[in-house]
């Protein structure tokens, strides 16, 4: 479980085609690995990867073929930047919202324009996603936990303060770039649970009927 508070900007050192899947060599630049194991998670520009090996500086992770189909990862390359936080702690300051490293899909940045010492970024998203875009909501893009501005169809729109862009890759995002985004779990488990509650309303739509009544062995046919 992550924050969507980027930590620090790390490198892609090195990817490569492992039996059908990738393996990266994540260079961390200025990550503390001092409390960092193996096994442990370091979300990846919004990725929940796993430490298979620490090289010292940085670590190295797996990537199966269900995150590659989900993620842009296939496209990485070498000397690329990346977003990084670790695994929250039960101590950590909780400064974002729930992220779970889990990506639902990826975006595209269609517009970005200067908005006095800020950037304001148009993002278009999957149709998948749209109805879990909500004004004034949570949305993660490539790891950043931010607040939507406002929702137009797939479209939203963020704002992203100095720091923000300083401290993370969004600072060099270009028209057509691609993003990994994670909506707001809440949302999602909401949507679910809704569609129970629906579901049994629906199979109880009918009311009382001949067939009920049979089936509890009330009546006889």
């Amino acid at each position: 479980m992550f924050t969507g508070i980027i930590e620090a900007i790390g490198e892609i050192a090195a990817v490569a085609e492992t039996g059908g899947d990738l393996r990266l060599y994540v260079r961390t630049g200025a990550l503390d690995l001092a409390d960092v194991k193996l096994g442990d998670s370091i979300a990846t520009n919004g990725v929940c990867l796993t430490a298979v090996a620490l090289p010292g500086d940085g670590f190295v992770a797996d990537v199966s073929r269900e995150t590659l189909s989900h993620t842009r990862f296939t496209r990485l390359q070498v000397g690329e930047k990346v977003n990084l936080e670790k695994a929250m702690l039960p101590t950590t300051r909780f400064g974002g919202h729930i992220v779970s490293g889990h990506v639902d899909g990826v975006g595209v940045i269609l517009s970005r324009q200067e908005d006095a010492r800020s950037i304001r970024f148009t993002l278009q998203a999957p149709v998948a996603l749209q109805r879990y875009l909500v004004a004034k909501g949570s949305v993660t893009v490539d790891g950043v936990s931010l607040t939507v501005n406002s929702v137009e169809g797939c479209d939203f729109v963020l704002n992203i303060v100095p720091h923000t862009a300083q401290e993370t890759i969004i600072d060099g995002y270009q028209t057509g770039q691609q993003v990994h985004l994670e909506v707001d779990i809440i949302a999602r488990y909401l949507e679910g649970l809704l569609g129970q509650v629906k579901d049994n309303n629906d199979n109880n739509s009918q009311g009382l009927t001949l067939d009920k009544l049979s089936a509890a062995g009330f009546m006889h046919r």
